[in-house]
């Protein structure tokens, strides 16, 4: 049968390994301004930094940072993924940026705090969450 592997699961949340892998990977471009579009679902935070013609230069999620299961959600993971962000833009010599969110999750304001606290000014806040019109068609009446 063969020997039987043990996995263990780390409840800590952020994987280090990870986290520093994607800060050695450096962009080789300059910025001075640019656009954070920060998308905060129920399952995960996402944020990617564009120059201004809307070309991705950076870019990670709670998930790309080592979060799994519920723990993508919290407004910690989203918070980590705003520090990783607001790092690396640093690195790339980002000096004011404006900043776009979608969504309704709970990382909304974390990731844009743990941003702007890296030293890069924030130009302006758009909240462009899509609403739907009329929503997705209703179940079918319950046949007793």
């Amino acid at each position: 049968m063969g020997k039987k592997r043990i996995i263990k699961k780390s409840g800590k949340g952020m994987d280090q390994g990870r986290k520093e892998r994607a800060m050695s990977k450096a962009t080789k471009r300059h910025l001075e301004k640019g656009v954070l579009h920060i998308e905060a679902t129920f399952n995960n935070t996402k944020a990617t930094l564009t120059d201004e013609k809307g070309n991705a230069v950076i870019s990670s999620s709670a998930g790309a940072l080592g979060f799994s299961g519920a723990r993508k959600s919290t407004p910690y993971a989203a918070a980590k993924v705003g520090e990783f962000i607001g790092e690396k833009s640093a690195m790339i010599g980002l000096k004011e940026a404006s900043v776009i969110i979608r969504g309704v999750g709970a990382g909304r304001e974390s990731a844009l705090r743990a941003f702007s606290s890296k030293g890069i000014q924030i130009h302006s806040i758009q909240d462009q969450t899509p609403v739907p019109h009329n929503g997705p068609r209703p179940p079918k009446p319950r046949r007793v």
